[in-house]
C-alpha cells in the first residue's frame, strides 16, 4: 500500500481524558521524542487538582497541550491540529479549542451511555455519532478494545491492561509523525525494570498502536515536521521546575558551599524537592519539614552555618513564612525563597496558573522589610534566574524571592545546556578574623556595597549576636533607639536599591528603541507577547516588548526607556499587580490587560488588544 507523506511546519496536539489516563505520561513522551529530533516545541499540561478527580467527569479531565515546529516558537498554541479524546468528557471540555478541520482520534470506548451521562450530554446524543462533528475529521478506534487485545495473553488483570492504553495512542501517534519509538521504549524499560510484566505490556502495547496505524489502510498520510533552525549546540527537552533545580545545583558548584534545600510539599514546587533529592551525589541537603514555618526557619538555620540556603513553595506557603522572611532581612543573611505561583487566594486553583503572588513579594510582611524579586520566563530561563538569585543572595547578603509559576515549571521546551567552564564563578568571602583595631566582630559593619559581613558560627574570636530584634548600626547589639531604628530602616532598602548597580541594564527584546507602543511584561506571559509583537512588527506596526527579570530592584534604565514610547501596555495573569509598581515609581499612565482564568495568554487574544492602540 502507497501512502503519502506531507511535510507540516507547525502542528499542535491536545492528549485529554481522564485523570488516570496517563495523559501527561504520554505528551511528555512524545514532547521527548520531539526535543531529541532538534524540533522545536512548548508544552501546556492542564490537570486537576485532585489527586484521583471523578471518573469520566467533565472536571476531571487532564490535558497535554504540545506543539513542534520547524521555525522557532514561544507558546504551545492558541488552538489545536489534533485532539486526542480518551473519553466523552475529554471531547466536551476541549472541542473548543480544536481548529475547524482540525482531526479528533476518539477511543469510541470511552463513548458509550455512563460516559456521555458523566460528560452531561443529552439522553440519546453521541457527538461521535450523530454528524455533529462534520467540520472535523474523525479517526474513530476502540483503543480500550484495541490495547486488551494486544494484551490478551499476559497475566496481568483488567484494570492493569487497561492502564496501558495511553501507549497505544502513543505508538500511533509516533507512526502518524514518522518517529522512531527507541527513546520510549527505553524509558519504560528503565521505569519498570522491577516489573517485568507491566514493562513488557506496555511496550507491547506501544507497538501494537505504531502497528495499528501501519497496516490500516484507512490511513492514508502519514506527517513529518523538520528539524527546526535554531543555535547549533547540545539540547533537551526541560521543565521549569528541573530547569530551576539544575540552576540552584550550579551556583552551589560554583559558589562552593553545599546546597540545603527545606520545603514542604505543595503545588506546583514539589517537584523542585523532588529533583534535588535525586541529586545528593553533589553534596546537596533535602529536608522535608513538618510545615512550611519548620522549612523556612531551617533553611536560616543552614543559611547562617555557611550553606546556601532555599526554601520552595506557592503563595499559600509563602504567607506561612512571612515572618521568617522579615526574620531573614532583619538577619541581613543569604537565602533563596522559591515562589511558584498558582491560582489563589487561600487554596485557590491548586494546579492552575496565575501571576497573582507579586505583590506579596514585594510587600507582604510586616514591617518596612525590602527584599530582591526576580522572575522567570519560560522553563529553560529558570535555570538562568535560579543561578542568579544565588548569586544575589549570596553576594549581597540577603534574602531573594524568585518568582516562577504553574505554567513555567510544568510546561517543558528545547534548552541548550551550557558547559560548567561557561558559568561564571560566584564569589562567597566569610570573615575568618577580626579587622585591625577591633576587639569584637562588628557585624553589622559595612562594606561600600552595604553588605555586612558572613561569618560562620565557631569561628575563633568572631562571636556575635543575631536575631530578629532591631539592631545597633555596625556592632550588632539589641537597639531601641529611634534614630538608629529609622536609619537602619533605610539602610536596608538603600542595601537593595544598590543591588541595581550589579545587575545588567534592561533591553528591548523586539520591536524599535522608540516608538508608539511598548509592551512591557514579567514572568510567563513572554511567549505570548513575543508572538505577538513578532506578528503585529510583521504588519509594520510601531510596536516593541521589554521583558523584565528584574523587578526589585528594576534595572537602572527602566525609566528613561519607558519614556521612549507614547504608550506602555501591561499584560499579566492578575488583577493588575506589576502596572500599580510601575505607575507608582514612574509615573507613567501605563494601561493594562488582565486575565485571571487559571490559563495562560494567548497570541491571538494580544494581538486583538494591542491593535487597539496602534
Amino acid at each position: 500500500m502507497t501512502r503519502k507523506q506531507e511535510v507540516l511546519s507547525d502542528v499542535v496536539i491536545k492528549f485529554a481524558g481522564d485523570s488516570g489516563d496517563g495523559m501527561q505520561l504520554t505528551g511528555t513522551q512524545f514532547s521527548n521524542n520531539t526535543a531529541l529530533l532538534g524540533i522545536d516545541l512548548a508544552t501546556f499540561p492542564d490537570f486537576p487538582a485532585e489527586i484521583r478527580a471523578p471518573q469520566g467527569s467533565l472536571p476531571g479531565v487532564s490535558g497535554y497541550q504540545l506543539r513542534f515546529s520547524s521555525d522557532r516558537i514561544f507558546t504551545p498554541g492558541d488552538s489545536c491540529d489534533v485532539l486526542v479524546a480518551m473519553n466523552a468528557a475529554a471531547l466536551k471540555v476541549n472541542l473548543k479549542s480544536l481548529k475547524k478541520g482540525g482531526k479528533i482520534i476518539v477511543n469510541t470506548d470511552g463513548f458509550d451511555a455512563k460516559n456521555l451521562r458523566l460528560a452531561n450530554y443529552p439522553e440519546g446524543v453521541n457527538p461521535v455519532e450523530d454528524g455533529s462533528l462534520g467540520n472535523y475529521e474523525v479517526i474513530k478506534m476502540d483503543v480500550t478494545k484495541m490495547t486488551r487485545e494486544a494484551l490478551k495473553d499476559a497475566t496481568l488483570g483488567m484494570k492493569e491492561k487497561d492502564r496501558a492504553k495511553n501507549m497505544f495512542v502513543l505508538g500511533f501517534l509516533y507512526w502518524m509523525y514518522n518517529r522512531d519509538m527507541e527513546n520510549t521504549i527505553n524509558f519504560i524499560r528503565d521505569k519498570f525494570s522491577k516489573k517485568p510484566d507491566i514493562m513488557e505490556s506496555n511496550v507491547k502495547v506501544l507497538t501494537a498502536g505504531y502497528n495499528y496505524g501501519d497496516t490500516t489502510e484507512t490511513f492514508t498520510t502519514t506527517y513529518t515536521v523538520e528539524k527546526a533552525k535554531m543555535e547549533p549546540g547540545t539540547y533537551r527537552s526541560i521543565m521549569g521546575n528541573q530547569s530551576l533545580s539544575y540552576g540552584l545545583i550550579a551556583a552551589a558548584q560554583k559558589s562552593g558551599l553545599q546546597l540545603f534545600l527545606g520545603s514542604y510539599p505543595i503545588t506546583p514546587a514539589t517537584d523542585i524537592l523532588h529533583e534535588l533529592a535525586r541529586h545528593k551525589n553533589f553534596g546537596i541537603k533535602t529536608y522535608q519539614a513538618e510545615d512550611e514555618i519548620a522549612a523556612i526557619t531551617s533553611a536560616i538555620g543552614a543559611s547562617y552555618g555557611g550553606a546556601l540556603a532555599i526554601t520552595t513553595s506557592s503563595g499559600p506557603g509563602i504567607a506561612l513564612k512571612g515572618e521568617a522572611m522579615g526574620l531573614a532581612v532583619m538577619l541581613e543573611i543569604p537565602l533563596v525563597i522559591v515562589n511558584i505561583q498558582r491560582g489563589g487566594p487561600s487554596t485557590g486553583l491548586p494546579t492552575k496558573t496565575e501571576q497573582s503572588d507579586l505583590m506579596q513579594a514585594y510587600y507582604g510582611r510586616n514591617g518596612e522589610c525590602p527584599m530582591p524579586v526576580i522572575s522567570a520566563s519560560t522553563p529553560s530561563d529558570c535555570f538562568d534566574v535560579a543561578f542568579e538569585a544565588c548569586r544575589m543572595s549570596l553576594q549581597h547578603m540577603t534574602p531573594v524571592m524568585l518568582l516562577s509559576d504553574g505554567y513555567i515549571a510544568n510546561g517543558a521546551e528545547p534548552w541548550k545546556f551550557p558547559k560548567t567552564a561557561d558559568l561564571p564563578e560566584i564569589k562567597v568571602t566569610f570573615k575568618k578574623e577580626l579587622a585591625e583595631g577591633e576587639t569584637v566582630l562588628r557585624s553589622y559593619a559595612r562594606d561600600e556595597r552595604l553588605v555586612r559581613p558572613w561569618a560562620i558560627p565557631g569561628t575563633p574570636g568572631l562571636e556575635h549576636r543575631i536575631g530578629g530584634i532591631e539592631k545597633q548600626d555596625g556592632t550588632g547589639n539589641v537597639s531601641y533607639d529611634p534614630d538608629n531604628h529609622q536609619h537602619m530602616v533605610k539602610t536596608r532598602q538603600a542595601k537593595v536599591d544598590k543591588i541595581a548597580d550589579f545587575i545588567p541594564l534592561q533591553t528591548i527584546d523586539n520591536g524599535p528603541a522608540k516608538g508608539k507602543v511598548l509592551i512591557l511584561g514579567w514572568g510567563s506571559t513572554y511567549g505570548a507577547i513575543k508572538s505577538a509583537v513578532s506578528e503585529l512588527l510583521a504588519q509594520g506596526k510601531s510596536v516593541a516588548h521589554a521583558h523584565l527579570r528584574y523587578i526589585r530592584p528594576f534595572p537602572k534604565n527602566l525609566g528613561e526607556i519607558l519614556k521612549n514610547y507614547e504608550t506602555v501596555i501591561i499584560p499579566e495573569l492578575n488583577n493588575g499587580q506589576l502596572i500599580k509598581i510601575i505607575r507608582d515609581q514612574f509615573l507613567v499612565d501605563a494601561k493594562g490587560y488582565n486575565k485571571i482564568m487559571g490559563v495562560p495568554l494567548t497570541k491571538g487574544e494580544l494581538v486583538d488588544e494591542f491593535s487597539k492602540y496602534l
